[in-house]
């Protein structure tokens, strides 16, 4: 108590003080920069210069103020499901997550305002440029002409899923999420079975045991297609945190067929989204860049 108390009376350091820019009257400290340049430096493993930080940051200020302009409210809750989903596909709790951070050099809530700004963006972006990010066949085709790829049906995989929820009511702490992710945990080491599993599910306090859902392996993600692969008949998948809480999927059957569409075709067509989304992104922010009020000190 009383390290905090001090920490609240003694004056801020330099670095907390110092104003390295301002975005339409919004600061951007030292402090802010320094923490940007060792995110860079995690996720690329090369040493930022701080410029590149500083540009980076000074596109979030401008993103998240275009999404104020278009009322998009990006809630704690979103921000925290995210972090905890990160943290989930590393093996990780979220406080766990937290402290891998900190023992990087990087605190949590700068690698939570990075996420802020980016779901917000991606929100703003995909809505106001809906028409342009549509993949017509004719695309597809033509970038796998290119790579010479095998055009002809073949094998896909059809799973039958049967999504579980361990409910997290709105607005819980972030101990109560981590509660329910050891629990979902546990109660995947015990789901042997669709038939007993479901069953038991249904006994569980606060769970949702979901209709079934039938899904292509070529109407899948590439991450997400590896995880059921991965995934055992009668087995569950790792838990994930949601909007609603943790989530879990049951496979229940996986079965072959014969599909004109293929993995091949889906990965080009994300690819060619991305492709736009980050043309489209680059042009926007800076028609931003032109008319913001941006200072750097």
């Amino acid at each position: 108590m009383l390290v905090v108390a001090a920490h609240a009376v003694l004056p801020s350091t330099p670095a907390q003080a110092q104003i390295a820019a301002l975005v339409n009257g919004e600061p951007i400290t030292a402090l802010d920069v320094q923490h940007r340049m060792r995110l860079i430096q995690i996720s690329s493993r090369k040493q930022p210069t701080r410029q590149e930080a500083l540009e980076e940051l000074i596109d979030d200020k401008l993103k998240l103020s275009i999404a104020k302009r278009y009322t998009i409210n990006i809630t704690d809750r979103e921000v925290d499901a995210t972090f905890a989903s990160i943290a989930s596909r590393s093996g990780a709790s979220p406080q766990q997550f937290e402290q891998m951070l900190s023992q990087a050099g990087l605190t949590g809530a700068a690698f939570k305002a990075k996420l802020r700004s980016d779901i917000a963006w991606q929100s703003i972006v995909r809505g106001k440029f809906q028409s342009s990010l549509q993949v017509g066949e004719r695309d597809v085709v033509a970038a796998l002409e290119s790579k010479t790829a095998d055009q002809k049906s073949e094998v896909s995989i059809e799973y039958r899923l049967r999504p579980i929820l361990f409910v997290v009511p709105r607005g819980s702490p972030q101990s109560a999420v981590e509660a329910r992710l050891r629990e979902a945990e546990g109660f995947r080491s015990r789901f042997q079975s669709c038939d007993e599993g479901l069953a038991l599910a249904r006994t569980l306090p606060d769970v949702a045991v979901r209709s079934q859902v039938i899904r292509l392996s070529v109407d899948i993600p590439a991450q997400q297609r590896e995880v059921l692969n991965a995934t055992a008949v009668g087995r569950l998948t790792p838990p994930d945190v949601t909007q609603q809480g943790i989530e879990l999927f049951a496979i229940c059957a996986k079965n072959e067929v014969r599909s004109t569409d293929t993995p091949q075709k889906r990965e080009a067509r994300d690819q060619i989204v991305n492709e736009r989304f980050q043309a489209l992104s680059k042009r926007y922010l800076q028609e931003l860049r032109r008319s913001a009020m941006i200072e750097i000190r």
